[in-house]
């Protein structure tokens, strides 16, 4: 690990963002994990099914709290610092939930899992919207994708050599615990005074203290905020409630419906990693209007589902539309509220993401169960509909109160 330390430190900036990106698939790996691992987890510690809800509510209420001060921590003890700790935390909750006793202790732990992916997410989101363009910024993102399709992977592999899945966590986790000690051992590379080619009078996101109480005057972080609730929840959405609509409403096949289901993610995925390559030259606003656009299309197309082959150009379309959309968001915070309040906003944009998370596709649900499953697309529909507006909103000069 020390030749690796060394090798970062003698390029620091591209270094910082191999490092970023390899946290960034960490942060992905616990959430590939617990869906492959919960009937084992279930079955191990002898509690119903519907137990699940216990831990991730305290893991988002963890992930909330991170990543809404994430702004505060990082002006008062710098982002490596933060990374450094938030790592640790994860590793501990991670490696902890192999040796507990009890179901509810490992609920306990997941408080602290929440608190680090919390704060690797907001951290990372700000530095690399500090320091670098929006295309890093996509494939900054598309590292997490990489990394929440290998967590199942990690976790299949564990059960069937060796037959626990807690072999899977204490992988993920250790690999925390490196990044710990990697950000540990990289502090003064992440604070300003070590950028090689300084720019004289200027301040970068990360230098602002800018308080809370004065962010939360600005209407356009208000808009943001929003957008990032509407818009993680309506990606989530998509991927939680595709394979019951096609199955369930549609009669089309089970193991059809699983491939179907799963280009989304992998169109989201190369989605990404496309967009790095050109999110400079056509810019944040047209990028994200232009996949707001396109992900209505395809939403359109899933409602009026004249063939059954449709259903797969429609999935495929919303998922490579939308891959750009979440990094486009938080790369131009900036530029939609100002400097001096874009590090705050970040970290708040991070908490209404992982609150639209919770709450959007369980409305999906409710929707669904009052009239039926096709409802799904409408509600697609009107969404992106919505964000199309929001955003027109705030990029425009128009004044607001």
């Amino acid at each position: 690990m020390s030749k690796l330390i060394l090798k970062i430190k003698s390029y620091p900036k591209i270094g910082l963002v191999l490092l970023a990106y390899i946290a960034f698939i960490a942060l992905g790996m616990p959430d590939g994990l617990l869906g492959v691992a919960w009937p084992s987890i279930r079955e191990g510690f002898k509690i119903p099914l519907d137990a699940l809800g216990s831990l991730l509510f305290v893991s988002t209420s963890g992930y909330l709290f991170s990543s809404f001060l994430s702004g505060k921590i990082i002006a008062r003890i710098g982002v490596g610092k933060l990374l450094a700790i938030s790592c640790a935390l994860t590793g501990i909750a991670l490696v902890g939930y192999t040796i507990v006793p009890s179901w509810w202790v490992m609920v306990v732990l997941g408080v602290l899992a929440g608190l680090g992916a919390g704060a690797i997410d907001a951290g990372l989101n700000t530095y690399v919207a500090a320091n670098f363009g929006a295309g890093l910024m996509q494939w900054l993102h598309a590292s997490y994708g990489i990394g929440i399709t290998a967590g199942p992977f990690i976790m299949t592999m564990a059960l069937t050599s060796f037959q626990s899945w807690r072999i899977g966590y204490i992988i993920v986790g250790a690999f925390q615990f490196f990044l710990a000690i990697s950000f540990a051992l990289t502090l003064s590379m992440w604070s300003r005074e070590t950028d090689p080619n300084p720019i004289e009078n200027t301040k970068l996101l990360t230098d602002y203290k800018t308080p809370y109480r004065e962010t939360f005057k600005n209407g356009r972080v208000w808009l943001s905020v929003l957008q990032f609730f509407l818009y993680t929840g309506t990606e989530v959405g998509v991927g939680t409630w595709t394979y019951s609509l096609l199955t369930e409403s549609r009669g089309i096949n089970p193991e059809i419906a699983g491939i179907w289901t799963g280009s989304y993610w992998a169109m989201f995925t190369i989605g990404r990693i496309i967009a790095g390559l050109y999110t400079r030259r056509v810019g944040v606003n047209k990028l994200i209007i232009g996949s707001l656009l396109s992900a209505l299309s395809g939403s359109i197309l899933l409602w009026w589902n004249p063939l059954p082959v449709v259903n797969l150009l429609a999935v495929g379309l919303i998922g490579l539309a939308i891959a750009p959309i979440f990094p486009g968001l938080v790369s131009g915070t900036s530029k939609r509220v100002g400097d001096q309040f874009a590090a705050n906003t970040i970290g708040m944009q991070m908490a209404a993401g992982s609150l639209g998370v919770a709450l959007v596709p369980s409305f999906f649900g409710v929707l669904a169960r009052w009239y039926t499953l096709e409802i799904i697309p409408v509600a697609l529909i009107i969404l992106f509909l919505i964000q199309l507006g929001l955003y027109w909103i705030n990029i425009s000069k128009r004044k607001l109160v």
